[in-house]
C-alpha cells in the first residue's frame, strides 16, 4: 500500500500537467488576492485577512482537485496496468486507499505555498500580528476538509472510466453539484420545511460553518460521510469486474 501511496505521488510529479495544475492554482489564487481591483483584493481591502482565499479557494479546487484525480483510475484502465495491479498482494480497499491519501498529500502540496500569504498579510498588518489567526486557521481546516471530500469524489470519477479528460469533466459535475447544487435547490425554497435539511445535504453550508473558526462535530462527521460514502463507491466500481 505504501509502494502504490509512493508510486502515485512520483507519477505525479514526474508528469507535467503536475506542475502545471498546481501552479495555476497558485496564480489564480495570488491574481484575485494581490491583483485585480475586486473585494477579495488584499491591498484594497485594507484588513488584514486573507478570506479573498477562502472564499475563491473552493471554486479553483473545483478544477485543481479533478485535474489531480482524473489519472489515478482512468490512465491505469486505458494503459491496461489496472489489471496488473488488481493481481498484486492488495485488497481493493488499500488500492483505494493507498491512492485517496496520494491524491489528499499532493492537495496539501498545492496548499502549503498559500502559507506565505499568511505570513505577508500578518505582517501588512497594523500593527504588525493585526490578524485573526483562529479565524484562519479554521478556514485552513476547513479547506483541507473540502479539499478531501472532492478527492474522494474525484477517485470515483476515474474509476467510472479510461478516459481522463471525461474523468476530469465528470469530477468537476460531481464536485460542482455537490458544493453548491444544494445551496441553490435551497434558494428555490421549493419545500418548505425540507428545505434546510437539502441545504445540509450540500458541501457549502458545512464548508462555511468550519471556515467560520467554530470546528462544530456536525460539519466534520459530515465531511467524513462524504469521503466514506464516494470511497465506497469506487471501491463497489472496482469489485464490479468480478461481477
Amino acid at each position: 500500500m505504501y509502494t502504490l501511496f509512493l508510486r502515485e505521488i512520483n507519477n505525479f510529479f514526474n508528469n507535467l500537467i503536475g506542475y502545471i495544475s498546481i501552479a495555476v492554482f497558485l496564480i489564480i489564487n495570488s491574481l484575485f488576492l494581490w491583483v485585480f481591483p475586486i473585494d477579495t483584493n488584499i491591498l484594497q481591502s485594507g484588513y488584514a485577512n486573507i478570506d479573498g482565499l477562502f472564499s475563491m479557494g473552493p471554486f479553483v479546487f473545483l478544477f485543481l482537485i479533478p485535474a489531480i484525480t482524473m489519472r489515478f483510475f482512468a490512465d491505469e484502465k486505458k494503459s491496461g496496468t489496472i489489471e496488473i495491479l488488481l493481481t498484486k498482494p492488495l485488497t481493493d480497499t488499500r488500492i483505494v486507499l493507498a491512492k485517496y491519501f496520494a491524491a489528499f498529500v499532493l492537495v496539501v502540496f498545492s496548499l502549503l505555498p498559500t502559507l506565505i500569504y499568511v505570513a505577508t498579510v500578518y505582517n501588512l498588518g497594523f500593527p504588525v500580528g493585526n490578524m485573526d489567526m483562529g479565524a484562519t486557521w479554521g478556514s485552513y481546516l476547513g479547506l483541507l476538509f473540502l479539499g478531501a471530500g472532492f478527492v474522494a469524489i474525484g477517485l470515483f470519477a476515474s474509476s467510472l472510466t479510461d478516459n481522463q479528460i471525461v474523468s476530469f469533466i465528470v469530477s468537476i459535475f460531481l464536485c460542482g453539484f455537490a458544493y453548491i447544487g444544494f445551496e441553490f435547490i435551497y434558494s428555490l425554497d421549493m419545500f418548505g420545511n425540507f428545505d434546510l435539511f437539502i441545504r445540509n445535504l450540500g458541501i457549502y453550508a458545512h464548508y462555511t460553518s468550519i471556515s467560520r473558526g467554530v470546528v462544530d462535530s456536525r460539519d466534520v462527521l459530515y465531511f467524513l460521510s462524504l469521503i466514506v460514502i464516494f470511497l465506497l463507491l469506487t471501491k463497489v466500481k472496482l469489485e464490479s469486474r468480478k461481477w
